[in-house]
């Protein structure tokens, strides 16, 4: 099973992703590291589309390729590939929330029967009439799914619900034979009242909030995109290595707030659950009282945040316990206006000539003015000379670090 599953990553990466994808859609919520692995590969994961999505994720390889997944319909064009890299998945509409496989199919039955759907007003004039509710067409719109018909979303929001009453008052007048009075004059489509949809589209972290509470991920940005290297000089580690760690460990790990709860303690105290999520994974964080106090006003949903803290990993879940919470400012291309040390620890058994040898073949291949600190203990630091500063804005020296030494190697 393991070379089955090697070979089809190897050779059908676009493929096997989808099909990984459509697997945990009903909980798309653990489906980061999927996602953040289409993003290594190269694979472009987008927003759903009426004309596009099947019911599940659908595979579109790079131009030229096949696309063995069937669904995708009439609304795609030959070059979806885009030409380069091995292709794309569009999100499948049964995994938008409040919307499921029933609607889905009949969304997708209607465009493979008619062509695709033309404009938001169109999809309402073809669809049954019982699939025209709030629930569902707004969790599409939040989804991003009528995008390609070239609507933007915030102003859909603003005029959907009148739209969707005016159609589905014409469309019962014209199954019970009601005419009005311009019917004939405008080719049989009624007279047209329904309000022109605002182009005003969503400030960029409110449509990624919409993407997140609809998708279960953000798809189409990520609120860490441009802050990943920020972050990345000051984690101990991704989130997705803390259940590796021992329970009761220290770290500082980074990302951003999602489903943030301000509750009160048994003493009536203050404190918050919230999800940490970075590109690959996500914990659950508590933030007790005395946290609570200092850094409470600093907790918001879609907040970029560095956290230090205990990690508890029992009963195969990891939890994370926040005695120290840094808020990191959007548009920082470092965490300070100085710039950052890159702080290695260098465990006991990579204090030999080999070990030290590889830190600075790693260290003079990401020449920049960044200082290096190597800790050779829990105590002991020693900065190198002004000629081994590194480059921090990019993750090449941290990665390479990682791989070659470790994950705890670098240090906040």
């Amino acid at each position: 099973i393991a070379y089955q599953i090697a070979y089809l990553k190897a050779n059908y990466p676009v493929e096997y992703m989808a099909a990984l994808l459509t697997s945990v859609k009903r909980k798309l919520e653990n489906a980061a590291v999927y996602l953040n692995e289409c993003r290594i590969q190269g694979i472009e994961v987008t927003v759903p589309d009426v004309n596009r999505s099947s019911v599940d994720f659908t595979p579109l390889p790079a131009a030229g390729g096949e696309n063995g997944s069937g669904g995708s319909g009439d609304g795609g064009d030959s070059g979806d590939g885009g030409g380069s890299g091995p292709g794309r998945i569009v999100f499948g509409l049964s995994a938008v929330r409040n919307v499921g496989n029933a609607y889905a199919e009949r969304v997708i039955a209607e465009r493979e029967a008619n062509g695709a759907y033309e404009s938001f007003n169109d999809f309402l004039g073809r669809v049954d009439l019982e699939m025209i509710h709030k629930r569902p067409i707004e969790s599409l719109i939040k989804a991003g799914a009528f995008d390609g018909l070239g609507h933007p979303r915030q102003g859909l929001l603003w005029v959907f619900e009148q739209i969707m009453e005016m159609t589905l008052r014409r469309r019962r007048e014209r199954d019970l034979g009601v005419m009005s009075l311009f019917g004939e004059l405008g080719g049989g489509a009624g007279f047209e009242e329904r309000p022109e949809i605002p182009d005003v589209e969503m400030d960029r972290m409110p449509k990624l909030a919409a993407e997140k509470e609809m998708l279960g991920l953000y798809i189409s940005d990520h609120p860490l995109q441009g802050l990943d290297q920020a972050l990345g000089a000051r984690i101990d580690l991704p989130l997705v290595e803390l259940s590796e760690l021992e329970d009761g460990r220290t770290a500082s790990v980074g990302g951003v707030i999602t489903g943030l709860q301000r509750k009160r303690t048994r003493k009536g105290d203050p404190m918050a659950i919230f999800e940490l999520e970075d590109m690959g994974g996500s914990v659950e964080v508590m933030v007790f009282p005395r946290t609570m106090a200092e850094h409470g006003d600093d907790l918001a949903n879609d907040a970029v945040v560095l956290v230090r803290g205990r990690v508890e990993n029992r009963d195969d879940a990891t939890k994370f316990f926040a005695s120290e919470i840094e808020v990191i400012e959007p548009g920082a291309g470092t965490v300070s206006a100085a710039d950052p040390i890159l702080r290695v620890r260098l465990p006991p058994e990579h204090l030999n000539g080999e070990g030290i040898a590889r830190v600075k073949r790693i260290i003079e291949a990401h020449p920049g003015p960044s200082p290096v600190e190597i800790r050779l203990d829990g105590r002991q630091a020693l900065r190198l000379p002004e000629g081994y500063g590194v480059d921090c804005t990019t993750n090449g020296v941290l990665a390479e670090l990682r791989v070659d030494l470790g994950a705890e190697v670098v240090v906040a």
